[in-house]
């Protein structure tokens, strides 16, 4: 699995966890966060591997669409992005009236 596959997992978990159920909040901080194999949650639950991966990739699926519709990931990353670059108007900036305008472009 790639880091950018679960650092967006790990951001849609953290946005999006009041909406799943106490179950596949299980799985998938187990999984995500603290790492687990499929094969440690199995047993962990009792249940198969099987289960397990059916489970987290449904979850996965539904938190996709969660983003979809809602895009507080997306709107968290743009005001990422706005951030660092107010920052970096305000450090090349030695004229506050720039960093006014500039934010005011950014709306």
């Amino acid at each position: 699995m790639s880091l950018e596959k679960t650092n967006r997992m790990n951001y849609l978990f953290d946005f999006y966890q009041a909406l799943l159920t106490p179950k596949q909040r299980n799985y998938m901080s187990l999984y995500y966060l603290d790492d687990y194999s499929l094969g440690e949650i199995a047993e962990e639950f009792e249940v198969s591997r099987q289960a397990v991966y059916d489970n987290i990739k449904r979850t996965e699926a539904m938190l996709e669409q969660y983003e979809e519709k809602l895009a507080l990931f997306e709107k968290f990353e743009q005001r990422q992005q706005l951030l660092q670059t107010l920052k970096r108007q305000v450090e090349h900036s030695s004229d506050a009236t720039e960093t006014i305008s500039a934010l005011e472009n950014l709306e």
